[in-house]
């Protein structure tokens, strides 16, 4: 677990990191559940940050926790344990990824009502990993259909089956 002192070090490393690149960026919230360091940003200039289909959000992401992962490994002043080093950074500006998870669970219900009443499948347009884990995850309670993934990255797309 991530000590109180080292989430105010993270806070001010990630400020400093956005100060750098000349964004205006202020980190609303630093939270740690288990393994998973979340933290909100929010900023004016949210779409080149975001970028499209949050391509950029997400390689900013994993640049951001690699960097972390480094310095966590590297410097004194973090002084961690060795099994906190693999932490998972989820990284969300303005809210983006949490309205789009909302629409992926709402998108999901709806397509997933749709199989059960029509007993036909349907196929998602490709997705991330992210995205497809968001609706499997969402439709995996369900008693009436299935879903599986297919084909090779990035084309890689969600079917939702009726179940027998």
């Amino acid at each position: 677990m991530i000590t109180q002192n080292n989430l105010q070090k993270i806070k001010q490393f990630l400020e400093e990191f956005f100060r750098k690149t000349t964004f205006e960026v202020e980190v609303e919230s630093l939270s740690q559940n288990e393994s998973t360091l979340s933290v909100a940003l929010k900023t004016t200039e949210p779409q080149i940050l975001i970028g499209e289909g949050g391509q950029t959000l997400f390689e900013i992401q994993h640049l951001l926790r690699a960097i972390l992962r480094r310095k966590i490994a590297e410097q004194e002043a973090f002084s961690l344990e060795k099994q906190d080093e693999n932490f998972y950074l989820d990284l969300d500006i303005n809210s983006y990824k949490k309205k789009k998870a909302e629409y992926l669970k709402e998108l999901a219900r709806n397509v997933a009502d749709d199989v059960s009443l029509t007993k036909k499948e349907r196929i998602f347009s490709s997705m991330s990993a992210y995205e497809r884990r968001i609706i499997h995850m969402e439709l995996a309670d369900r008693s009436d259909v299935s879903t599986e993934s297919s084909g090779q990255e990035p084309e890689r797309k969600i079917i939702v089956k009726p179940r027998p």
